[in-house]
């Protein structure tokens, strides 16, 4: 494989256009995006750590909160696979948001998402280290091993392990993650469906612990009981869906890079979407959301679900589900790094961080530094939070939600923008440019802000405060902030990007077509 050709930075400054960073052009198909995609959003991994809070909060209403939550999904799905088919570029949400609001969004759009994936992947290397020993405790029927998960130094060294195979496949070819993923998501699939389809024979059957007969008003989202508790649910739906951006994030090295990724994206979230309402409907039918002992509304149980059912679901072969979600957290641990290094390298290209972030391996032509980076900051900060507190890691995460709906709500209105002198050329621009993505960013403001003050409530996660303050709104209110301390740091050492010099706000004159074909 030769290396791909790459613009000159003179001619980036002078033009202020997109111009190509050097990855692999041509090694991601769509079927290969798709399991990437699916992959990222681990969703053995995030149902399980999810059902139960959501049944808590909205009892027999999974469903319609999935649906719900879903219908955000995809409209900002739509505005996505329109920039992209209009700017085919590895920095996604940086690129995108520059592009339509000028360099102080976009840097703030890249930033929601690094620090959203970095957090994610320390996440995902905690849940990893602990099925792994729960998975050996099962099989060897020692009870004892599943408890050197909580052991500190134990947890931390098997963290860093899963960490640094996850950053020696991420920093290889393309071709590798791909074959990587085929296996592992592939498994995951089949064991989930086949957890699903046992538990709904067994419920029907009348061997379910708490047989709840099917019913359409499941999907009813009028039936949740309170506005407070459909926004909670909607914020854990919102995060199990999270993660399929990331076939957006390998347009410059997809095959077809206008179409291919946002065909990506959009078969990635309805097939998820379908996974989750077949594994809500099995769940609900055989346990029921009741607090007993196997309830999906059993406090005890819902920091894991599918554990606790699969041994009186599945018998002897319930350590596949555990199996399934530690090849969830593992696979997602590996196609998560993906996105912030490919956006950490767009960033470095266009000067919007320091211009080591834009190395390239001439080997693998996988953005090496950047890779590096993320995995050295999310392996730094597991470490530091499982010495400090497991609830500060635990406030962390529920910060995600924030984070989540920060960068996809920038994405999609800038969408609506940067299209505006197109929306009404044709009917499918007014839905596609403007209504789909309006209504998406709307949703995710909303989400965003009743998030940010529910947050400022102590009771809001752990139970930690900062002079009265909840943890999580400290938490997500510190990382913006961070965020717009380390951009006017890079203004003042490079202002090139800040003065549109290597990526302008609007599109050069020979980009100016219009977006419907």
């Amino acid at each position: 494989m030769s290396a791909p050709e790459t613009a000159p930075v003179a001619d980036r400054a002078e033009t202020g256009g997109l111009s190509k960073k050097g990855l692999g052009a041509g090694t991601v198909g769509l079927l290969g995006a798709i399991v990437i995609g699916i992959s990222c959003i681990a969703p053995a991994y995030t149902f399980t750590a999810a059902v139960g809070p959501t049944a808590s909060a909205v009892g027999s209403q999974i469903p319609a909160v999935i649906l719900v939550g879903f219908i955000p999904m995809l409209l900002v799905a739509f505005g996505y696979r329109e920039l992209n088919s209009r700017m085919p570029d590895a920095g996604t949400s940086f690129t995108w948001a520059a592009r339509a609001f000028g360099p102080w969004i976009g840097w703030m759009a890249g930033w929601g998402l690094v620090v959203a994936t970095v957090l994610v992947l320390s996440n995902l290397a905690g849940v990893a280290v602990d099925f792994l020993f729960l998975l050996i405790s099962q099989l060897t029927g020692n009870a004892d091993i599943a408890a050197l998960a909580g052991e500190t130094w134990i947890n931390v060294g098997v963290c860093l392990l899963f960490m640094l195979g996850a950053t020696f496949v991420s920093y290889r070819d393309m071709q590798t993650t791909q074959r990587l993923q085929y296996v592992l998501v592939t498994f995951q699939l089949l064991v989930l469906v086949f957890f699903a389809v046992a538990a709904i024979v067994e419920a029907v059957s009348g061997d379910g612990f708490d047989y709840t007969p099917f019913s359409l008003e499941w999907f009813n989202p009028f039936a949740v009981e309170s506005f407070g508790a459909l926004v909670a649910g909607l914020s854990l739906s919102i995060f199990i869906f999270w993660g399929w951006d990331v076939t957006l994030t390998m347009n410059e090295e997809t095959t077809d890079p206008e179409r291919t990724p946002g065909r990506a994206a959009t078969v990635t979230v309805l097939t998820i979407v379908s996974l989750y309402l077949l594994l809500a409907v099995a769940m609900i039918m055989y346990a029921g959301v009741g607090t007993g002992d196997l309830g999906l509304g059993n406090g005890e149980i819902q920091e894991n679900v599918f554990f606790h059912l699969s041994g009186p679901v599945l018998g002897p072969l319930a350590f596949l589900v555990s199996l399934a979600v530690l090849t969830s957290s593992a696979s997602s641990l590996q196609s998560t790094f993906v996105g912030p290094a490919r956006t950490l390298l767009a960033m470095g290209h266009y000067g919007a961080l320091p211009r080591t972030f834009a190395h390239v391996s001439p080997r693998f032509f996988t953005p090496g530094f950047a890779t590096v980076i993320s995995a050295v900051v999310a392996s730094a900060f597991y470490a530091v939070m499982r010495v400090v507190s497991e609830n500060t890691l635990w406030d962390t995460i529920l910060t995600l939600g924030m984070m989540i709906c920060f960068y996809y709500g920038i994405t999609a209105f800038a969408c609506v923008w940067y299209f505006r002198r197109q929306w009404f050329d044709s009917v499918r621009n007014a839905f596609f440019t403007l209504l789909f993505p309006l209504l998406g960013g709307i949703i995710l403001a909303i989400l965003f802000v009743t998030t940010l003050i529910d947050s400022m409530d102590p009771a809001y996660g752990s139970g930690a405060e900062v002079g009265g303050v909840g943890i999580v709104f400290v938490l997500g209110i510190g990382i913006i902030v961070v965020g717009v301390v380390l951009m006017f740091l890079q203004y003042f050492r490079a202002p090139a990007f800040f003065r549109g010099a290597t990526l302008s706000k609007d599109a050069p004159a020979s980009l100016r077509k219009k977006a419907a074909r």
